[in-house]
Order: C-alpha cells, then structure tokens, then sequence
C-alpha cells in the first residue's frame, strides 16, 4: 500500500513530523497552550523540555515509516511556519482510522482545519485504502462537530460518559463517520490536493463527484 508523505493543498503542505521539527513544533504549542489546554489530555503535560519534544518527534517519524501511525506537520507552503498537526490513527478497528488535528491559535478560524481535515479525509480513503474515517469529539467541542458535517460525516452516535476531559470531568464522546463509498459526495472532495509518495513521486488521487466549491465550505467554516 503506497503511503502519502507530502500532501499539498491550496494553502498548506502537510508532512510528516519528525526530530528536525523541534523549535517550529515548540512555538506552534507553546503559543497555543490556552487553546489546546481546553480539549486535549497531552497538552496538560507542555511545554516539554526540548530533549523530551525531540525523542517524541523521532517516535512520531518511526511510527510513520514502519506504518504503524501517520502524525503529520501542517505547514505554510514554504515550510517556514507550523500551523498545526494531524493524524490519521488506526485505533478505531480494522481498516478504520481516527482522524485528529489542532491549528495554532493564531490561525483558527481562517478555515485550516477544514483545509488539512479535507486533505487527510482522501488520502485515508483513497490512498491508504481505509474502509472509513472517524471523527470523535466532545459534543462542547462545536468547532469539530461543525466540521464534521461540513465535510459531511455522519454522527454513528454519542457515547455517554465514555471519556474525561483533560481537567478530569467525566464527559461524552461524539462518533462521527465517514465511508469511503461516500468520498466522491463528500464537500472534501472541493479541496484540489497533490499527493507524493517517501521518494517524491506523485500519487494518483481521485477526482471524482460533484465538487462543491471552495467558497460555499468557507461559508460554514469560519470556526475552523
């Protein structure tokens, strides 16, 4: 099965992360920590010390090569300022990933999250071959719900008291999906991607549906 390492959209190049990412990935969390604090467990344990930050990167790069979980960067298109991070992790059964991001809070609400999601979405489907994609997240996180439906998943269920939140309350837990048969109507499919391979060869990537345009997603994404 072919991998997606570089990943190209209008505004963002989305990339493996690996130890030489150290100080972009430091001032991407450390210039967020508000923001992140409020929805995700690891950020309680930031800002890391930068031996630690380096040996998590150098587990990310390897889970990635050996295929066992794809954390990706999220970049501006010269690679010079870390917007974010996203995952595509397969914790969720077989021939299934969970897809997870953050944006810097300096950039939310100018429609990067929709933009990397949409991105990650076809290649889990169309290049990693995955049966489905998930989306989970805390029915309070209405950022991530609204982008669910906008990149039009499908909510399987809420799941009651499943999970905590990061300060320890016990909260529920929103499923939403996302089937590969379901890709080509999906507004996903709005977002023009490039897809290369770990040697820099393109990837072939469906272009396939009705594609709604870039201007009626940003018109629901503005939380994004």
């Amino acid at each position: 099965m072919p991998t997606a390492y570089r990943i190209e959209t209008p505004r963002l190049v989305l990339r493996p992360l690996g130890p030489g990412d150290e100080a972009r990935t430091a001032d991407a969390v450390e210039t967020s920590l508000e923001h992140l604090r409020a929805w995700l467990p690891w950020a309680a344990d930031e800002p890391l010390a930068r031996s630690t930050r380096i040996d998590k990167l150098k587990q990310f790069r390897a889970n990635f090569d050996l295929d066992i979980d794809h954390v990706y960067g999220i970049f501006d298109p010269l690679e010079r300022v870390q917007l974010g991070a996203a995952g595509l992790h397969p914790r969720v059964g077989p021939s299934a990933v969970e897809l997870g991001y953050w944006i810097r809070a300096s950039h939310v609400r100018q429609g990067f999250a929709t933009e990397a999601a949409s991105a990650l979405v076809r290649v889990a489907l169309d290049v990693h071959h995955a049966r489905h994609v998930e989306i989970r997240c805390d029915p309070a996180h209405h950022a991530s719900a609204s982008l669910a439906r906008t990149l039009g998943f499908t909510l399987d269920a809420t799941l009651r008291r499943r999970d905590r939140t990061p300060d320890g309350r016990v909260r529920d837990t929103m499923v939403w999906s996302l089937f590969a048969d379901e890709l080509a109507q999906s507004p996903a499919m709005a977002v023009p991607i490039s897809v290369y391979d770990g040697g820099g060869a393109p990837l072939s990537i469906s272009q396939r549906g009705t594609q709604p345009t870039m201007r009626s997603m940003a018109s629901t994404t503005r939380g994004q």
